[in-house]
């Protein structure tokens, strides 16, 4: 038990790392091409790390330890969320998937972010920091009912018996997972800074966000936070591709299962960025003050799913 659970954590999390870069740069390229232009390689996101770990570090003078300790404390946090998602196979034991503790590692992650925006006194950093908290305020009540529709409908509220579950099951007997869906979709965008919410590509002062808070980071730190940044959408994703389409995840240890379960998430996960890179080249980016109203979108499905299961 113990072996299968350390197999699990090294192969769960090799894969999530080395996937993360590929799928951020599969919807830049969507993107680019639904603009018309040609877009980076597919391969740059690597690329863009491999020449970040060879830059020097460079620290403001107004810099404290948080600067330099929050970029390990972030890509840690997200890494104890990545672990309980499965995506190469469905341990059977000794790890637990509690949706709530991964809420939690993933605002710790969120959190040190912020921490960093603020600790060096920048106004670029403080803005990012400030929008980033404020959204954050209207986004975690949403985010804990939408992952409370999904416990209620399956019930359980640890990760892997969900996905059991949904990989046993079908959409025909859970339909309000189809709800508990969109809920899902909408979270993604918002905690990824995706467009209409945020855009991680953009440095204009208006719409910073997410980029703001990781001005002051750079070389190896910035690396770890733009990795972090990646396997934070990939978990997300993850756990909403293992939700509505479990097809192919492997429910026990086996080389033939966990290469099904690789290669069936690898082009799920294409599908899903595909979908998120045509989402974010029809829609605008939404001004601040009408954000809460795209998120409480979300909040609707959720209540629908709970209301509805009530009623069945």
């Amino acid at each position: 038990m113990m072996l299968e659970t350390l197999i699990y954590v090294i192969l769960n999390l090799a894969f999530v790392i080395l996937i993360s870069p590929l799928v951020m740069m599969l919807t830049r390229k969507v993107k680019a091409l639904a603009q018309g232009r040609v877009g980076p390689p597919l391969l740059q996101g690597y690329f863009n790390l491999f020449k970040l770990l060879h830059k020097e570090i460079i620290y403001s003078p107004n810099a404290s330890f948080i600067t330099r300790l929050a970029p390990y404390l972030s890509f840690g946090f997200v890494m104890g969320a990545a672990a309980m998602v499965p995506v190469v196979f469905i341990p059977s034991g000794g790890l637990t998937g509690n949706i709530i503790l991964f809420l939690y590692l993933l605002v710790s992650a969120k959190f040190f972010m912020a921490l960093t925006g603020l600790d060096a006194g920048s106004t670029f950093g403080g803005m990012g920091a400030s929008r980033e908290m404020s959204l954050s305020a209207i986004m975690e009540p949403v985010t804990i009912t939408a992952v409370a529709a999904l416990a209620f409908v399956l019930k359980t509220i640890e990760i892997p018996q969900m996905f059991a579950l949904t990989t046993a099951g079908s959409l025909a007997q859970y339909p309000t997972l189809i709800l508990i869906a969109l809920s899902l979709f909408i979270v993604l965008i918002v905690e990824t800074a995706r467009i209409p919410v945020d855009n991680p590509e953009t440095h204009l002062e208006l719409t910073m966000i997410h980029e703001a808070m990781t001005l002051e980071q750079t070389g190896p730190k910035l690396a770890l936070m733009e990795l972090s940044h990646g396997v934070k959408q990939t978990v997300l994703m993850a756990l909403l591709i293992n939700i509505i389409f479990p097809w192919g995840l492997a429910t026990e240890l086996s080389f033939s299962g966990v290469l099904l379960s690789l290669v069936s998430f690898a082009v799920k996960a294409a599908v899903l960025a595909v979908v998120i890179g045509i989402f974010e080249s029809v829609l605008a980016k939404i001004r601040l003050f009408r954000l809460p109203s795209f998120m409480t979108l979300a909040l609707f499905f959720s209540f629908a799913t709970i209301v509805f299961e009530l009623l069945a």
